[in-house]
């Protein structure tokens, strides 16, 4: 990642017509959450949608609270806004359900276990999918850690990092797709972010994620619904010391860790994607059903 500094926070008129995210209704009475990552969109969860309808599950896949609108309004938005997407998108379908289950790539994975931990036994299990409580991977720069000083030095409005290779995916066909948009993006001009997410990550997005980090810390011994974590061994992002960290925390009965060796962050997306949607697909089997 290389660091863009902004006189100016971008302005450009807010995208127009940007979708809900996804919603699949399904035939066997159980459905799944899938949440997206921090300037992600909800595409990067289409083949675990997809995966899981053909499996006769209701998949509702919320797009975040201003993910697709211009930087200068995401920057904005605080944590809890993201979280109230996935809040509303649970109440949505809990009624009509005999399961519901919860799952999240990255910050999406946080944000699950925050739904299971406010809801408990309403939510039947959670697969948290490349969690993301520290930037710890092997792709993250170095003076990354002394961003937390940027609040203090009021610049972080002006901050923003510059996506590059690999972006979260070993698979080369697909991470060539992603260059042709990342490659070419400019602050003053990201039209199609709600479709492939952003090319550049506001710095002030990492103080909300540090607000939510520290909020969810002091809750996981309250998280109970059996807890699921799938963590590529060389995520680029964020190192295996995420999954422990969640693992050793919560409180949950049934709980495990199920380890790649052929992908980076995006495990959603990335060459084992079907690894992936298989072991939550036996995972979500096994959670046992409340009254």
């Amino acid at each position: 990642m290389s660091i863009i500094f902004a006189l100016r926070p971008p302005r450009i008129l807010e995208s127009a017509g940007v979708d809900d995210g996804i919603l699949m209704p399904g035939t066997n009475g159980r459905a799944v959450i899938l949440i997206h990552g921090l300037t992600g969109t909800p595409n990067e969860m289409r083949f675990l949608a997809w995966f899981f309808n053909s499996h006769g599950y209701t998949v509702a896949c919320p797009r975040l609270a201003n993910h697709g609108q211009p930087l200068a309004v995401l920057q904005a938005t605080p944590w809890r806004e993201f979280y109230s997407s996935v809040s509303a998108a649970f109440r949505k379908v809990r009624p009509d359900h005999t399961q519901v289950f919860a799952c999240g790539l990255s910050m999406g994975a946080l944000l699950a276990l925050l739904l299971a931990e406010e809801h408990g036994d309403g939510v039947d299990g959670v697969s948290c999918l490349s969690p993301t409580l520290f930037y710890d991977g092997w792709n993250v720069p170095w003076y990354h850690f002394l961003l937390h000083l940027a609040p203090w030095s009021g610049i972080e409005n002006h901050l923003f990092f510059k996506e590059e290779p690999p972006y979260g995916l070993k698979n080369e066909r697909i991470r060539e797709r992603v260059h042709q948009f990342f490659s070419s993006a400019d602050l003053k001009d990201m039209r199609a972010v709600d479709q492939y997410g952003y090319p550049f990550f506001p710095v002030r997005l990492l103080s909300e994620l540090r607000r939510l980090v520290r909020h969810l810390r002091s809750r996981l011994g309250r998280v109970g619904s059996p807890c699921q974590i799938i963590q590529a061994r060389h995520d680029d992002m964020s190192s295996v010391r995420n999954a422990l960290f969640i693992y050793e925390r919560v409180a949950s009965a049934m709980k495990e860790i199920v380890y790649l060796e052929d992908s980076y962050h995006v495990i959603t997306a990335d060459q084992e994607r079907g690894k992936v949607g298989n072991a939550m697909l036996d995972f979500f089997a096994r959670c046992p059903a409340h009254d």
